[in-house]
C-alpha cells in the first residue's frame, strides 16, 4: 500500500514539524469527542475541565517533540529509561508515597507515578534489545526478554497496581510476540497461566477478588461494590441508539456514576450519544489501531517495526479494557479510556505512543525519499 504523505504544520518547518495527515485527522476528531465528553463529564467538578484542556495541550506539545525525534535516538535511550524506571520502582517500595493502601507515587515537589513510565520504557527496553541481540541463540534471546519484562511487572504489583502492570506487561509482550516468539512457547504459558489460576487466588489482594466477585454477581451487594458498575451500565442502555444529547445525560449529571469523568466516561459519553456516538467512537479507534500497524509495516528497522506496533497494540489494549471493564464484561481494573478519561498522566503516554508512531513514519518518508 503506498504510504500516505505527510501533513505539514507549519510550511515553513515543514521538513520538521509535521505528523502523518491520517494520524493527525484521527487524533483531532478524538480530542474534540474527549472535549466534549470532558465538558459534560467534568460539569460539577470546579476547574476539571480548564485542567483537561491543560492536559491535553501539554500531551500534544510532548507528542509534537517525540514525533521529530529519530527513532534511533529513541533506541539508545531506551535501557537508560528502563533502567532508570526500575530505579525509581525500588524508590516507590522504599519511600513512595501511600494513598488508599497503595504505595504508587514519589514526591519529588510533585507527585509522580514512575510505573506509567515503564508502559513506554518497557517496550522500548525490549525492541532495543531484540534489534541489537538478534543474532544469539533463541531460547537464550526469549529468556533475558521474559526477565526483563517480569522485573517491572512484579514491582508494580507489589504497589499494588494490577491495571498498570497489565498495561506494561502487555506492551512487552507484543514487542516479544512480534520478535518471533515461536507459537508452541505462547501456547505453553496460556496453559500454564490456566492451570495456575487457582493457586493465584489467595495471592490477590481482598479488592481484587471483590472487584472479580462482583463482576461474577454484580447483584450480591447492589448499592455497596456493585453500584459502579450498575450504574454505569444502566448508563450506557439508557441512552439507546441516538442519545439523549449532549449534557443531557441523567445518570452523569445526577451523580449516579462513580469516577464519571475518569474511569467510568465511557458511560457518560454513551448516554449522550448513544449506539452511533459509540460505533463512530470505535471506528476511530479501529483506524487509529490500522494506521498504526501500517506505519510499522513501512518501517525500516527492526526496532522502528516492534515499536510502532506495539504502540498501536496499547492503543487497542487501553481501548479493549476499558470497554469491556465500564459494559461489566471484565472486572474494573482502573486502565482509562484513551484521550476521554480526565488524567494527564495516561493522557500523555497515549501522545508519546502517538508521536513514537509519526517518528517511525517520518523516518520511513526520509528513507523513501533518500532512494529517489
Amino acid at each position: 500500500m503506498r504510504s500516505i504523505r505527510s501533513f505539514p504544520i507549519l510550511p515553513k518547518l515543514g521538513n520538521y514539524l509535521y505528523l502523518d495527515k491520517a494520524l493527525f485527522a484521527l487524533l483531532l476528531l478524538l480530542l474534540s469527542i474527549s472535549t466534549l465528553t470532558m465538558y459534560s463529564a467534568a460539569y460539577d467538578f470546579p476547574g476539571r475541565f480548564a485542567l483537561h484542556l491543560r492536559n491535553v495541550a501539554v500531551a500534544c506539545g510532548i507528542m509534537f517533540i517525540i514525533a521529530n525525534v529519530p527513532p534511533t535516538a529513541l533506541m539508545r535511550l531506551g535501557p537508560f529509561l528502563y533502567g532508570a524506571g526500575v530505579l525509581l520502582l525500588l524508590a516507590v517500595d522504599l519511600v513512595g508515597t501511600i494513598k488508599k493502601g497503595s504505595q504508587r507515587w514519589l514526591h519529588i515537589g510533585f507527585e509522580f507515578q514512575p510505573s506509567e513510565l515503564m508502559k513506554i520504557a518497557t517496550p522500548l527496553m525490549l525492541a532495543w534489545y531484540f534489534h541489537t541481540y538478534s543474532d544469539i541463540r533463541r531460547t537464550r534471546l526469549f529468556v533475558v526478554a521474559a526477565a526483563l519484562l517480569t522485573v517491572p511487572v512484579l514491582m508494580i504489583l507489589k504497589q499494588p497496581d494490577l491495571g498498570t502492570s497489565i498495561l506494561v506487561f502487555a506492551a512487552g509482550f507484543y514487542i516479544t510476540f512480534l520478535a518471533g516468539l515461536p507459537w508452541k512457547v505462547l501456547f505453553g504459558l496460556a496453559g500454564t497461566a490456566v492451570m495456575s489460576l487457582p493457586f493465584m487466588w489467595p495471592m490477590l489482594h481482598d479488592y481484587q477478588r471483590d472487584r472479580i466477585l462482583t463482576l461474577l454477581n454484580p447483584e450480591a451487594d447492589p448499592l455497596g461494590k456493585g453500584f459502579q458498575i450498575r450504574q454505569a451500565i444502566i448508563a450506557i442502555g439508557s441512552g439507546g441508539v441516538p442519545g439523549k444529547g449532549w449534557l443531557q445525560g441523567t445518570q452523569g449529571h445526577l451523580g449516579f456514576i462513580p469516577e464519571r469523568s475518569t474511569d467510568m466516561v465511557l458511560s457518560v459519553f454513551s448516554e449522550e450519544f448513544g449506539l452511533i456516538g459509540i460505533i463512530v467512537l470505535l471506528m476511530l479507534f479501529a483506524f487509529l489501531i490500522v494506521r498504526g500497524m501500517q506505519i510499522s509495516a513501512g518501517a525500516v528497522t527492526l526496532f522502528s517495526r516492534l515499536m510502532a506496533a506495539a504502540m498501536a497494540m496499547i492503543i487497542f489494549t487501553y481501548v479493549f479494557v476499558n470497554i469491556a471493564m465500564v459494559s461489566g464484561m471484565a472486572p474494573v481494573v482502573g486502565i482509562p479510556l484513551p484521550f476521554l478519561t480526565y488524567g494527564g498522566t495516561a493522557l500523555v503516554t497515549i501522545c508519546v505512543a502517538c508521536g513514537i508512531l509519526a517518528a517511525v513514519h517520518r523516518e520511513a518518508r526520509r528513507s523513501t525519499k533518500e532512494r529517489r
